[in-house]
């Protein structure tokens, strides 16, 4: 589904006289349809710059990120058209960071349907009874489901992000560290959703600094 080749991404730190800070060097790899593919390495080694470069949120410097989008067939993500590239995006990728950035005046309920009607195209009734489904699974307590982003923890905020992020099931899930701020028996039902995901279909690709967690999760690491 994915093939990463020679990927090359720099940074200009114009507050240090336009310096030049490699973000990742020569990264290539493939990633299969279903496949859980984890990317290793101590930080600072470009493992976020690379799930952005595939996001798009960082243009990549050089290199190809092939695609078999369902919808355009196969295309490098590195020079696509934003028009294709934002549509992919709202159809196909789902991608969780480490922060939940939205809206301070959604509720943590609407955060979650909202994806699930735009790109599943399901009534607000089916889209609700997902989003409660999944917020009950990551353990958010019923009587916050109307809160707002402020309103929760860390740890909560992460766990509506994930929610938001798989409940509409994307083809290709990216992850940046989604466990990083959860507690044990939070961290084990993510891991029990995403093999859930997974196992209809979805090809994913994430970042765990946690060895343990990496051992448990994925079919394939790559060290960069």
């Amino acid at each position: 589904m994915l093939s990463i080749e020679n990927l090359n991404k720099t940074f200009n730190i114009q507050i240090l006289n336009n310096i030049q800070v490699h973000g990742c060097s020569n990264v290539s790899f493939k990633v299969d349809s279903g496949q859980f593919f984890a990317l290793a390495g101590s930080s600072g080694k470009g493992k976020s710059t690379v799930l952005k470069c595939i996001y798009r949120t960082y243009l990549p410097g050089s290199g190809h990120i092939w695609y078999d989008s369902a919808n355009y067939g196969r295309i490098d993500l590195a020079c696509a058209p934003e028009r294709i590239l934002l549509d992919i995006r709202s159809r196909e990728m789902g991608y969780v960071s480490q922060f939940l950035n939205v809206i301070p005046r959604v509720s943590a309920i609407d955060l979650v349907m909202e994806p699930i009607i735009v790109r599943n195209g399901v009534s607000h009734a089916n889209a609700r009874e997902r989003a409660c489904n999944l917020l009950e699974k990551l353990h958010i307590p019923h009587e916050l489901f109307n809160a707002y982003p402020a309103t929760f923890s860390g740890g909560e905020q992460q766990r509506i992000n994930i929610a938001r992020a798989i409940g509409w099931k994307p083809r290709l899930l990216l992850l940046d560290e989604p466990t990083a701020s959860l507690d044990a028996k939070s961290i084990n039902q993510v891991l029990n959703l995403l093999s859930e995901l997974r196992g209809q279909g979805t090809t994913m690709v994430g970042i765990f600094h946690d060895q343990e967690i990496m051992n448990k999760t994925a079919s394939q690491t790559y060290t960069l």
